[in-house]
């Protein structure tokens, strides 16, 4: 009898799991590099937080093998939304990317405004006038943070999950850098950054009138630059590596004192071999 050739088994790549209390999982394995590879699977995942993660969640999460959890959340986020579910042998590492006090009555507002406050603070561009600020000032202002990130990554940190609150703005930055870092190309960076936009991926606004008034569509059409995720954000964080360090080499050089023999075990263990 003809014996068969043995089908090698593929894992499933986990791209579009849909948790049940996690927003915005997904693995961001199969983005293209510059010099014609592509991210491993089942090395860098990003996430909304777990805090509200399901028994099922945890379990599926478990599951992934990770190394260490990224939480990028302040302790404003904490209070708000709670800690993180622990899973066995998992590291957690705290790296806050904003200040609980910066904008703190901005955010109340935002939770508790009616109507015309939501427009002073929103309306005309403003909303996204701010949003576009705090992604300049997270590259500008957290080269320590973001340094600390890359090196513990080229260390010993993957498989690494990064999270924010909604898993979009301080986690998409951060992974925005370690994929620069690789040499992911800028357009499938932002390719992936804007899937945060999926219904069934973008945060839950949390708000204290939860009427069809304090919802209504113009509430939530002032709140869309806050909980959306826009192309112009990211670009804005990287004309800032341009503005302030001419490049992004430069930028991972001077500004993260990242080596290029750290970049290259960040390749290793990151990027799929030649």
């Amino acid at each position: 009898m003809t014996q068969l050739p043995e089908v090698p088994q593929v894992r499933p790549e986990p791209t579009d799991v849909a948790l049940t209390g996690v927003r915005n999982f997904r693995d961001v394995g199969g983005l293209p590099t510059v010099d014609g590879r592509t991210v491993r699977y089942g090395r860098l995942y990003r996430s909304g937080h777990l805090a509200h993660a399901t028994e099922a969640d945890a379990a599926f999460l478990a599951g992934l093998g990770l190394h260490t959890i990224f939480d990028f959340r302040n302790a404003a986020d904490h209070k708000l939304d709670g800690l993180d579910v622990e899973l066995p042998g998992v590291r957690n590492v705290s790296i806050p990317l904003s200040d609980p006090a910066d904008g703190a009555e901005f955010w109340r507002l935002v939770r508790d405004g009616n109507i015309q406050q939501l427009r002073s603070i929103l309306a005309d561009g403003k909303g996204t006038e701010r949003m576009v600020a705090s992604y300049r000032s997270i590259i500008k202002d957290r080269t320590a943070e973001h340094s600390r990130v890359l090196h513990a990554l080229a260390e010993d940190s993957v498989p690494a999950l990064m999270h924010c609150a909604a898993g979009k703005d301080r986690a998409g930055l951060s992974v925005a850098v370690s994929l620069l870092a690789v040499g992911v190309e800028k357009e499938a960076i932002e390719a992936d950054y804007l899937k945060s936009n999926d219904a069934h991926r973008r945060y839950k606004v949390k708000r204290s009138d939860t009427s069809p008034v304090g919802m209504s569509d113009e509430v939530m059409e002032l709140l869309n630059p806050l909980f959306g995720a826009h192309a112009e954000y990211l670009d804005a964080a990287f004309a800032t590596i341009e503005e302030i360090w001419g490049s992004t080499d430069r930028y991972l050089l001077e500004g993260l004192k990242v080596s290029h023999e750290t970049r290259e075990k960040l390749r290793e263990r990151l990027v799929e071999d030649a």
